[in-house]
């Protein structure tokens, strides 16, 4: 098994549905971008994988052929919102395998306004299960159906702990105030707590401002063997100390009664485990961290998953102060999902990006300070996946 390294990454600013380029555009800029940060020629790249929701089939190729016609393997990837870090996993492991040297991983995401539907309605939906299972547990409403179980979820934890729900207006707050700091973001002004309580209901205690909103846009990233690397004078790589991908088990479903473990908890949960036994790493260690923070809600329950707090301990985390500069560990130095936008596809390699930047020193006026020798990322997909990933910072 080879040592894999991230030799560059790439992204375009993210944009309002309407107002940005076509997804074969915008992805083309993003492969270039991480292919002019790794030093590399698209020559180099053996493969790709590349991941996006909604588009139709090979429309990878029609990317990566403004790039360049090298005929290598280009894969196209669709795991819901982990469809961009499901990409990365399987860059990863075609170099890990020692079966390549380099390969591109590449999402995007042209998405259209409002909340998402289903695209087919002449089949099964892919979520029936789910919905199956939320159904037991709560009472559908007209909220688009992600909200009802991110906000069915926070209602939950926040019954179970004794947790006031305003809690969850404080996550939104600060992804703004780290989002201000990236211009990459789509969201870039301040909010007050009261602006985020104040906006418009959704669902449980989740208001508009507390959703992330639908977005276009596209990230990239060079992954290849450390031998690679240092044979082509790769400057900066960053080295993937682990990385799990999980799917949903029995409990996810059978439980009947809980809509946290119905949205990912327990994924996330094992995923992470995976990735801290792999590694050798204690999650306390980690001070920089991209979670999926979709709805301010699922961010608390991340921290809890991914064991950067102790279960029931977001609370105290959060009103602490712990959560952002200053504190134990930085989340979401990027604005996140809520701020920085969501392109579904573009996601997981934007979080890659941004821990790559911040590992290296390069993230301008979102840099955490001090020693930085670890990142951890979470992206989550509900039908559902969800990918956990160390970085480690070369030379650590």
């Amino acid at each position: 098994m080879s040592d894999v390294v991230v030799a560059g990454v790439g992204m375009i600013p993210f944009a309002k549905p309407g107002t940005s380029d076509s997804y074969d555009v915008m992805g083309e800029a993003a492969a270039r971008a991480a292919l002019a940060d790794s030093g590399l020629d698209y020559q180099r790249v053996q493969q790709a994988y590349v991941g996006y929701v909604y588009g139709d089939s090979t429309s990878g190729q029609a990317a990566l052929y403004g790039v360049g016609l090298s005929g290598v393997p280009i894969v196209n990837v669709n795991n819901n919102c982990s469809t961009g870090s499901s990409a990365l996993w399987l860059a990863r492991q075609a170099v890990a395998s020692g079966m390549v040297d380099c390969v591109l991983a590449l999402g995007f995401e042209q998405m259209r306004k409002g909340a998402l539907n289903a695209v087919f309605d002449d089949r099964p939906d892919a979520l029936g299960r789910t919905n199956q299972a939320m159904d037991r547990i709560q009472t559908r409403t007209e909220a688009p159906q992600a909200a009802q179980m991110f906000g069915g979820a926070g209602a939950e934890y926040a019954e179970r702990y004794g947790v006031n729900p305003a809690l969850f207006a404080k996550i939104s707050v600060k992804a703004r105030r780290h989002a201000a700091n990236n211009p990459y973001a789509v969201f870039r002004n301040l909010v007050t707590e009261d602006e985020v309580l104040n906006s418009p209901h959704i669902y449980g205690p989740l208001t508009r401002l507390q959703c992330c909103p639908p977005t276009c846009g596209a990230a990239a990233a060079v992954i290849c063997s450390a031998e690679f690397a240092a044979r082509h004078g790769v400057r900066a790589p960053v080295r993937i100390r682990a990385q799990a991908m999980t799917t949903d088990g029995p409990g996810t479903f059978d439980d009947g009664t809980s809509m946290i473990n119905l949205v990912g908890y327990e994924m996330a949960k094992r995923a992470a485990d995976q990735v801290y036994a792999e590694s050798g790493v204690d999650p306390l260690d980690i001070r920089v961290a991209e979670l999926h923070d979709c709805f301010s809600t699922n961010e608390v329950l991340s921290y809890e998953s991914l064991g950067l707090v102790e279960e029931g301990g977001a609370e105290k985390f959060v009103l602490a102060g712990d959560n952002t500069y200053g504190g134990r560990v930085v989340t979401n130095p990027s604005g996140g999902l809520l701020s920085k936008g969501h392109p579904l596809g573009a996601t997981g390699l934007a979080q890659c990006a941004e821990l790559v930047w911040q590992l290296r020193g390069e993230a301008g006026a979102r840099q955490v300070e001090g020693n930085l020798p670890l990142a951890l990322q979470h992206n989550l997909g509900l039908g559902g996946a969800c990918v956990v990933t160390l970085y480690e910072r070369a030379g650590r």
